[in-house]
Protein backbone atom coordinates (compact mmCIF):
# COMPACT_ATOMS: atom_id res chain seq x y z
CA UNK A 1 0.00 0.00 0.00
CA UNK A 2 1.17 3.57 -0.69
CA UNK A 3 1.13 6.13 1.73
CA UNK A 4 1.97 9.59 2.16
CA UNK A 5 4.65 10.24 4.89
CA UNK A 6 5.68 13.68 6.50
CA UNK A 7 8.85 13.84 8.04
CA UNK A 8 9.10 17.44 10.22
CA UNK A 9 12.68 17.72 10.79
CA UNK A 10 16.05 16.80 8.26
CA UNK A 11 18.55 15.37 11.42
CA UNK A 12 19.01 11.97 11.10
CA UNK A 13 16.21 9.86 12.32
CA UNK A 14 13.75 11.89 10.17
CA UNK A 15 16.17 11.48 7.11
CA UNK A 16 17.03 7.77 7.72
CA UNK A 17 13.60 6.88 7.93
CA UNK A 18 12.94 8.35 4.66
CA UNK A 19 15.96 6.09 3.49
CA UNK A 20 13.94 3.07 5.17
CA UNK A 21 10.66 3.50 3.64
CA UNK A 22 11.42 4.21 -0.05
CA UNK A 23 13.53 1.08 -0.06
CA UNK A 24 10.29 -1.07 1.43
CA UNK A 25 8.08 0.49 -1.10
CA UNK A 26 9.50 3.19 -3.55
CA UNK A 27 5.91 4.29 -4.30
CA UNK A 28 5.73 5.67 -1.16
CA UNK A 29 4.98 9.47 -1.49
CA UNK A 30 7.79 11.04 1.24
CA UNK A 31 8.89 14.40 1.80
CA UNK A 32 10.80 15.87 4.48
CA UNK A 33 10.91 18.88 5.64
CA UNK A 34 13.61 21.11 7.73
CA UNK A 35 13.42 24.72 8.80
CA UNK A 36 17.00 25.35 8.37
CA UNK A 37 19.18 25.75 5.14
CA UNK A 38 21.16 22.64 3.84
CA UNK A 39 24.24 21.91 4.86
CA UNK A 40 23.62 24.35 8.22
CA UNK A 41 23.67 22.30 11.30
CA UNK A 42 24.74 22.23 15.15
CA UNK A 43 27.15 20.74 16.77
CA UNK A 44 30.55 19.00 15.45
CA UNK A 45 30.74 15.06 15.70
CA UNK A 46 28.91 12.27 16.96
CA UNK A 47 29.90 9.22 17.94
CA UNK A 48 28.75 5.68 17.59
CA UNK A 49 29.79 2.07 17.90
CA UNK A 50 29.89 -1.32 15.71
CA UNK A 51 26.75 -2.62 17.11
CA UNK A 52 24.78 0.72 15.54
CA UNK A 53 27.01 -0.15 11.94
CA UNK A 54 26.36 -3.74 11.96
CA UNK A 55 22.75 -2.88 11.62
CA UNK A 56 23.10 0.01 9.09
CA UNK A 57 24.63 -2.37 6.57
CA UNK A 58 21.74 -4.67 7.68
CA UNK A 59 19.03 -2.41 7.02
CA UNK A 60 21.00 -0.17 4.12
CA UNK A 61 24.39 -1.32 2.58
CA UNK A 62 24.59 1.64 0.50
CA UNK A 63 24.52 4.58 2.94
CA UNK A 64 26.36 2.03 5.72
CA UNK A 65 29.42 2.20 3.57
CA UNK A 66 29.44 6.27 3.04
CA UNK A 67 29.27 5.94 6.78
CA UNK A 68 31.66 3.74 7.50
CA UNK A 69 34.51 5.15 5.08
CA UNK A 70 33.96 8.85 6.26
CA UNK A 71 34.07 8.35 10.32
CA UNK A 72 37.12 7.64 12.16
CA UNK A 73 37.89 4.84 14.54
CA UNK A 74 39.19 4.08 18.17
CA UNK A 75 39.48 1.35 20.45
CA UNK A 76 41.34 2.53 23.96
CA UNK A 77 40.50 5.43 26.30
CA UNK A 78 42.55 8.15 28.04
CA UNK A 79 42.25 9.85 31.01
CA UNK A 80 44.05 12.67 31.99
CA UNK A 81 44.21 14.05 36.00
CA UNK A 82 46.07 16.41 37.35
CA UNK A 83 49.89 15.34 35.61
CA UNK A 84 49.25 11.67 35.63
CA UNK A 85 47.73 9.72 32.25
CA UNK A 86 46.06 6.65 32.19
CA UNK A 87 44.82 4.65 29.48
CA UNK A 88 42.38 1.78 29.08
CA UNK A 89 41.39 -0.21 26.05
CA UNK A 90 37.89 -0.39 25.05
CA UNK A 91 35.24 -1.29 22.51
CA UNK A 92 35.84 -0.07 18.95
CA UNK A 93 33.88 3.48 18.82
CA UNK A 94 33.41 5.59 15.37
CA UNK A 95 33.24 9.30 15.32
CA UNK A 96 31.69 11.32 12.20
CA UNK A 97 30.64 14.78 11.45
CA UNK A 98 27.33 15.51 11.40
CA UNK A 99 27.29 17.36 9.02
CA UNK A 100 28.90 14.97 6.81
CA UNK A 101 26.41 12.66 8.00
CA UNK A 102 23.67 14.68 7.19
CA UNK A 103 24.77 15.26 3.57
CA UNK A 104 25.09 11.73 3.25
CA UNK A 105 21.56 10.75 4.22
CA UNK A 106 20.63 13.32 2.20
CA UNK A 107 22.10 12.28 -0.75
CA UNK A 108 20.90 8.63 0.05
CA UNK A 109 17.33 10.12 0.21
CA UNK A 110 16.97 12.16 -2.81
CA UNK A 111 18.55 9.06 -4.61
CA UNK A 112 16.00 6.75 -3.69
CA UNK A 113 13.09 10.04 -5.00
CA UNK A 114 12.62 11.74 -1.05
CA UNK A 115 11.35 15.40 -1.79
CA UNK A 116 13.71 16.77 0.33
CA UNK A 117 12.52 20.64 1.25
CA UNK A 118 15.12 22.83 3.35
CA UNK A 119 14.29 26.23 4.34
CA UNK A 120 10.65 25.03 4.83
CA UNK A 121 9.32 25.55 8.86
CA UNK A 122 6.43 23.59 10.09
CA UNK A 123 3.88 24.56 12.26
CA UNK A 124 1.06 22.58 14.64
CA UNK A 125 -0.96 25.68 12.71
CA UNK A 126 -0.19 23.99 9.54
CA UNK A 127 0.57 20.56 8.85
CA UNK A 128 1.35 18.98 5.86
CA UNK A 129 -1.75 16.44 4.38
CA UNK A 130 -0.39 13.38 4.84
CA UNK A 131 -1.42 9.54 5.79
CA UNK A 132 1.92 10.28 8.56
CA UNK A 133 3.17 13.08 9.61
CA UNK A 134 6.44 12.15 11.75
CA UNK A 135 7.73 14.47 14.39
CA UNK A 136 11.74 14.17 13.86
CA UNK A 137 11.63 18.10 15.00
CA UNK A 138 14.09 17.64 18.03
CA UNK A 139 14.15 18.34 22.15
CA UNK A 140 12.21 21.59 21.44
CA UNK A 141 10.01 20.05 18.78
CA UNK A 142 6.65 22.25 18.58
CA UNK A 143 4.30 19.49 17.30
CA UNK A 144 5.11 17.36 20.36
CA UNK A 145 4.77 20.64 22.58
CA UNK A 146 1.40 21.88 21.20
CA UNK A 147 0.08 18.33 22.68
CA UNK A 148 2.63 17.65 25.76
CA UNK A 149 -0.69 16.90 27.68
CA UNK A 150 -1.60 14.10 25.65
CA UNK A 151 2.12 12.72 25.35
CA UNK A 152 2.52 13.33 29.11
CA UNK A 153 5.99 15.72 28.35
CA UNK A 154 8.38 15.57 31.27
CA UNK A 155 11.39 17.37 31.57
CA UNK A 156 14.39 17.34 33.86
CA UNK A 157 17.31 19.56 33.92
CA UNK A 158 20.90 18.60 35.12
CA UNK A 159 22.81 20.20 38.13
CA UNK A 160 26.44 20.30 35.33
CA UNK A 161 26.81 23.21 32.56
CA UNK A 162 28.36 22.23 29.87
CA UNK A 163 29.41 23.61 26.41
CA UNK A 164 29.73 21.75 23.12
CA UNK A 165 33.14 23.05 20.78
CA UNK A 166 35.47 21.89 18.36
CA UNK A 167 39.62 21.95 18.17
CA UNK A 168 42.16 21.26 15.22
CA UNK A 169 43.37 18.75 17.32
CA UNK A 170 42.86 15.39 16.34
CA UNK A 171 42.41 13.14 19.73
CA UNK A 172 43.81 9.48 18.39
CA UNK A 173 41.60 7.93 21.42
CA UNK A 174 38.80 8.89 23.48
CA UNK A 175 40.35 11.68 25.76
CA UNK A 176 39.20 12.31 29.14
CA UNK A 177 41.10 15.67 31.15
CA UNK A 178 40.12 16.62 34.51
CA UNK A 179 41.87 19.86 35.36
CA UNK A 180 41.63 20.92 39.41
CA UNK A 181 40.99 24.76 39.22
CA UNK A 182 40.42 27.42 42.79
CA UNK A 183 36.76 27.04 42.06
CA UNK A 184 36.70 23.26 41.76
CA UNK A 185 37.18 20.72 38.95
CA UNK A 186 36.23 20.97 35.37
CA UNK A 187 36.74 18.64 32.44
CA UNK A 188 35.99 17.91 28.87
CA UNK A 189 35.46 14.75 26.81
CA UNK A 190 37.29 14.92 23.37
CA UNK A 191 36.88 12.72 20.32
CA UNK A 192 38.24 12.71 16.87
CA UNK A 193 35.58 13.17 14.05
CA UNK A 194 37.56 13.39 10.79
CA UNK A 195 41.01 13.65 9.52
CA UNK A 196 41.47 17.83 10.85
CA UNK A 197 39.11 18.11 13.38
CA UNK A 198 37.50 16.82 16.96
CA UNK A 199 34.99 17.23 19.49
CA UNK A 200 35.60 19.03 22.78
CA UNK A 201 32.94 18.93 25.35
CA UNK A 202 33.56 20.67 28.08
CA UNK A 203 31.72 20.57 32.08
CA UNK A 204 31.74 21.90 35.38
CA UNK A 205 30.01 22.11 38.34
CA UNK A 206 27.72 25.42 38.68
CA UNK A 207 29.84 26.73 41.59
CA UNK A 208 33.03 26.42 39.19
CA UNK A 209 31.09 27.87 36.50
CA UNK A 210 30.29 30.69 38.07
CA UNK A 211 33.91 31.17 40.33
CA UNK A 212 35.53 31.12 36.85
CA UNK A 213 33.94 33.58 35.47
CA UNK A 214 32.69 31.60 32.87
CA UNK A 215 28.80 32.94 33.34
CA UNK A 216 29.90 36.40 32.18
CA UNK A 217 33.26 36.34 30.21
CA UNK A 218 32.10 36.94 26.41
CA UNK A 219 32.84 33.86 23.78
CA UNK A 220 36.65 35.14 23.44
CA UNK A 221 37.52 34.86 26.80
CA UNK A 222 35.66 32.11 27.72
CA UNK A 223 37.48 30.40 24.91
CA UNK A 224 40.58 31.48 25.83
CA UNK A 225 40.55 30.23 29.70
CA UNK A 226 39.49 27.16 28.52
CA UNK A 227 42.31 27.11 26.15
CA UNK A 228 44.99 27.43 28.82
CA UNK A 229 43.21 25.07 31.34
CA UNK A 230 43.42 22.14 28.67
CA UNK A 231 46.62 23.26 27.69
CA UNK A 232 48.18 20.06 27.85
CA UNK A 233 46.35 17.86 25.64
CA UNK A 234 45.25 20.43 23.16
CA UNK A 235 48.73 20.88 22.35
CA UNK A 236 48.49 24.31 21.29
CA UNK A 237 45.16 24.02 19.02
CA UNK A 238 42.44 26.29 19.78
CA UNK A 239 39.04 25.36 20.57
CA UNK A 240 36.63 26.36 18.22
CA UNK A 241 32.75 27.59 19.71
CA UNK A 242 29.64 28.85 16.94
CA UNK A 243 28.11 32.04 16.96
CA UNK A 244 24.86 30.70 19.10
CA UNK A 245 26.91 28.34 21.48
CA UNK A 246 26.59 28.66 25.26
CA UNK A 247 26.62 27.05 28.20
CA UNK A 248 23.72 24.88 29.10
CA UNK A 249 22.02 22.34 31.32
CA UNK A 250 21.02 19.03 29.78
CA UNK A 251 17.20 18.34 29.73
CA UNK A 252 16.47 14.91 29.88
CA UNK A 253 13.01 14.14 27.95
CA UNK A 254 10.40 11.65 28.45
CA UNK A 255 7.09 11.22 26.94
CA UNK A 256 3.92 9.14 28.56
CA UNK A 257 3.18 7.81 24.69
CA UNK A 258 4.80 8.54 21.56
CA UNK A 259 1.99 8.94 19.79
CA UNK A 260 -1.32 10.93 18.60
CA UNK A 261 -3.44 9.98 15.81
CA UNK A 262 -1.62 10.16 12.85
CA UNK A 263 1.58 11.88 14.13
CA UNK A 264 4.66 10.08 15.42
CA UNK A 265 7.39 11.17 17.53
CA UNK A 266 11.06 9.88 16.82
CA UNK A 267 14.39 10.42 18.20
CA UNK A 268 15.20 13.16 20.45
CA UNK A 269 11.39 14.50 20.16
CA UNK A 270 10.68 11.55 22.02
CA UNK A 271 13.77 11.02 24.63
CA UNK A 272 16.55 12.26 25.28
CA UNK A 273 19.91 10.87 27.02
CA UNK A 274 22.64 12.46 28.73
CA UNK A 275 25.51 13.16 25.90
CA UNK A 276 28.33 10.95 28.21
CA UNK A 277 26.86 8.02 26.62
CA UNK A 278 26.90 9.11 22.96
CA UNK A 279 23.96 7.47 22.34
CA UNK A 280 22.13 10.00 21.10
CA UNK A 281 22.34 9.90 17.52
CA UNK A 282 22.02 6.10 17.76
CA UNK A 283 18.55 6.00 19.36
CA UNK A 284 17.38 8.37 16.71
CA UNK A 285 18.68 6.08 14.05
CA UNK A 286 17.40 3.48 16.09
CA UNK A 287 14.00 4.65 15.74
CA UNK A 288 14.05 4.96 12.56
CA UNK A 289 14.37 1.22 11.85
CA UNK A 290 11.98 0.37 14.35
CA UNK A 291 9.23 2.79 12.91
CA UNK A 292 9.99 1.64 9.50
CA UNK A 293 9.81 -2.09 10.36
CA UNK A 294 6.52 -1.41 12.86
CA UNK A 295 5.20 0.28 9.62
CA UNK A 296 5.89 -2.31 7.07
CA UNK A 297 4.99 -4.98 9.18
CA UNK A 298 1.51 -3.87 10.47
CA UNK A 299 -0.93 -2.61 7.66
CA UNK A 300 -2.92 -0.63 10.33
CA UNK A 301 -1.45 2.68 11.60
CA UNK A 302 -2.87 2.21 15.09
CA UNK A 303 -1.44 -0.87 15.65
CA UNK A 304 1.75 -0.09 13.74
CA UNK A 305 2.79 2.99 16.22
CA UNK A 306 1.81 1.20 18.86
CA UNK A 307 4.39 -1.38 18.20
CA UNK A 308 7.14 1.18 17.23
CA UNK A 309 6.62 2.68 20.66
CA UNK A 310 6.42 -0.70 22.81
CA UNK A 311 9.59 -2.09 20.97
CA UNK A 312 11.04 1.32 21.33
CA UNK A 313 10.25 1.58 24.78
CA UNK A 314 11.59 -1.52 26.12
CA UNK A 315 14.75 -1.00 24.12
CA UNK A 316 15.28 2.75 25.87
CA UNK A 317 14.96 1.15 29.45
CA UNK A 318 18.88 0.09 29.77
CA UNK A 319 20.32 3.36 27.59
CA UNK A 320 17.87 5.73 29.78
CA UNK A 321 19.18 4.78 33.34
CA UNK A 322 22.90 4.12 32.23
CA UNK A 323 22.81 7.97 30.78
CA UNK A 324 21.38 8.84 34.77
CA UNK A 325 23.71 6.81 36.42
CA UNK A 326 26.16 8.62 33.71
CA UNK A 327 25.03 12.03 34.54
CA UNK A 328 25.15 11.12 38.66
CA UNK A 329 28.69 10.09 38.59
CA UNK A 330 29.70 13.57 37.19
CA UNK A 331 27.54 15.19 39.25
CA UNK A 332 29.78 13.74 42.34
CA UNK A 333 33.03 13.83 40.04
CA UNK A 334 34.41 14.51 43.97
CA UNK A 335 33.66 11.63 45.31
CA UNK A 336 35.91 9.73 42.72
CA UNK A 337 38.49 12.19 41.69
CA UNK A 338 41.06 11.59 44.69
CA UNK A 339 41.85 7.88 43.71
CA UNK A 340 44.76 6.49 41.77
CA UNK A 341 44.10 7.68 38.44
CA UNK A 342 44.06 3.93 37.25
CA UNK A 343 41.27 2.98 40.11
CA UNK A 344 39.31 6.69 38.96
CA UNK A 345 39.06 5.67 34.94
CA UNK A 346 38.21 1.94 35.90
CA UNK A 347 35.24 3.39 37.78
CA UNK A 348 34.46 5.77 35.02
CA UNK A 349 34.09 2.84 32.51
CA UNK A 350 31.47 1.37 35.72
CA UNK A 351 29.58 4.38 36.07
CA UNK A 352 26.34 2.72 34.85
CA UNK A 353 26.15 0.23 37.43
CA UNK A 354 23.42 1.43 39.83
CA UNK A 355 25.52 -0.35 43.04
CA UNK A 356 28.50 2.36 42.35
CA UNK A 357 27.55 5.33 44.45
CA UNK A 358 26.13 3.16 47.39
CA UNK A 359 29.51 1.30 47.53
CA UNK A 360 32.58 3.08 49.03
CA UNK A 361 34.99 3.53 45.78
CA UNK A 362 37.87 1.72 46.92
CA UNK A 363 36.05 -0.84 47.92
CA UNK A 364 34.10 -0.76 44.81
CA UNK A 365 37.02 -1.09 42.71
CA UNK A 366 38.41 -4.45 44.80
CA UNK A 367 35.23 -6.18 44.36
CA UNK A 368 35.27 -5.17 40.65
CA UNK A 369 38.69 -6.40 40.22
CA UNK A 370 38.22 -9.45 42.10
CA UNK A 371 34.49 -10.57 40.11
CA UNK A 372 36.46 -9.40 36.52
CA UNK A 373 39.54 -12.61 37.87
CA UNK A 374 36.64 -14.88 38.96
CA UNK A 375 34.85 -14.29 35.18
CA UNK A 376 38.38 -14.76 33.78
CA UNK A 377 38.64 -17.81 35.88
CA UNK A 378 34.93 -19.16 34.72
CA UNK A 379 35.96 -18.58 30.60
CA UNK A 380 38.89 -20.30 30.94
CA UNK A 381 37.38 -23.64 32.77
CA UNK A 382 34.68 -23.44 30.39
CA UNK A 383 37.19 -23.29 27.85
CA UNK A 384 39.44 -25.95 28.78
CA UNK A 385 37.13 -27.96 30.86
CA UNK A 386 36.33 -30.37 27.89
CA UNK A 387 39.52 -30.92 26.93
CA UNK A 388 41.02 -31.51 30.41
CA UNK A 389 38.10 -34.02 30.57
CA UNK A 390 39.47 -35.83 27.59
CA UNK A 391 42.50 -35.73 28.32
CA UNK A 392 41.34 -37.62 31.96
CA UNK A 393 39.65 -39.91 30.34
CA UNK A 394 42.29 -41.06 27.79
CA UNK A 395 44.59 -41.38 30.79
CA UNK A 396 41.89 -43.44 32.93
CA UNK A 397 41.56 -45.63 30.04
CA UNK A 398 45.04 -46.84 29.41
CA UNK A 399 45.77 -49.95 30.55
Amino acid sequence: MCVKVACVGGGPAGLYLSILLKLRNPSHDITVHERDPEGSTYGWGVTYWRGLLDRLHAHDPESARAVEANSVRWSEGVAHVRDLTTRRPGDEGHGIGRHRLLEILAERARSLGVRLEFEHGITPDDLPDADLIVAADGVHSALRTRHADHFGTAIGTGRNRYLWLGTSKVFEAFTFAFVETGHGWIWCYGYGFGPESSTCVVECAPETWTGLGLDTANEADGLALLEKLFADILDGHPLIGRPSAQWLTFRTLTNRTWHRGNLVLIGDAAHTTHYSVGAGTTLALEDAIALAGALHEQPALPQALDRYERQRRRALLSVQSAARLSARWYENLPRYIDLPPQQMFALLGQRHSPLLPHVPPRLYYRLDRAAGRLETTRRLKRRLGPKLARTMQARASRP
